[in-house]
């Protein structure tokens, strides 16, 4: 079985960032990248089912980055993927979620996969907007949120997580998951993970080799700027529970907030 899980590289957490003016887009040129943090945790899905199924399963990434940040995809290899598959490509940079649905999904049928595992968001744009895309391109069901997998007799059971508790919800392979951060805590990468990793094969991918054609977003950003300054806190004394409460009820009121 060949489990596919996709991976972004995102600016590092505490870095400072900034818009482009030109462009509108965010500048990542001199800034450390690093694994996209829900990413981890579809990983972790993923080694997990690999662990119950047995070793003629495999875990590849997949990603979509510039060649010269591939390396960082290592420390994903040393947590225990397999391999990894990197869609290299200048005419995709800047892609919005359409065009990087339909890049994911034709090296994803290019490699060929069972099961593709997902984080739920990027910590750069937290569209949310990707698997279920990829699903729709890659023309398989797709089963998001999910908080723990299952996998039998060709067919895989989730638990999605809902407001009020979670559904159990089965389809059949090849199909599509987004996990949520339920599903375990990522694992470290052991030293002969890390050792292991340096040997472990990252294969690189233009546009065209992976018989990509949509290269242009649909998507445009119009305008941006800082956001409002904080105003000052408005202190309000009230009688008493029930007068505080209506306080608060008019004050929402007012705003259209109820």
């Amino acid at each position: 079985m060949r489990i596919v899980v996709t991976v972004k590289l995102v600016p590092d957490l505490n870095a400072e960032k900034r818009i482009d003016p030109a462009t509108k887009r965010l500048v990542r040129t001199g800034m450390e990248t690093v694994l996209n943090p829900y990413d981890e945790y579809a990983l972790e899905a993923a080694l997990q089912l690999k662990e119950k199924l047995g070793d003629d399963t495999t875990v590849t990434l997949l990603s979509m980055v510039p060649e010269s940040s591939k390396e960082t995809l290592r420390k994903a290899l040393a947590m225990g993927a397999d391999d990894a598959h990197v869609l290299s490509d200048e005419k995709l940079s800047g892609s919005d979620v359409f065009v990087t649905a339909a890049a994911l999904a034709g090296v994803a049928r290019k490699i060929g996969f069972d099961l593709v595992v997902c984080g739920g968001l990027a910590d750069d744009g937290s569209t949310g907007g990707v698997p279920g895309a990829l699903a729709e391109h890659l023309g398989v069901p797709g089963l998001t949120n999910a908080r723990h997998l299952e996998i039998s007799d060709g067919t895989i059971t989730a638990q999605r997580e809902t407001d009020s508790g979670y559904q159990t919800v089965t389809c059949a392979l090849p199909a599509l998951i987004s996990v949520t951060m339920a599903v375990g805590e990522p694992r470290y990468a052991s030293l002969k993970g890390i050792m292991g990793a340096k040997r472990k094969n990252i294969a690189l991918l233009s546009a065209a080799d992976a018989g990509v054609t949509e290269t242009t977003s649909r998507t445009e950003l119009l305008s941006f700027g800082p956001p409002p300054a904080r105003t000052k806190a408005r202190i309000v004394e009230a009688a008493d529970g029930a007068a505080g409460a209506q306080t608060i009820f008019d004050f929402l009121r007012e705003r259209k907030l109820v």
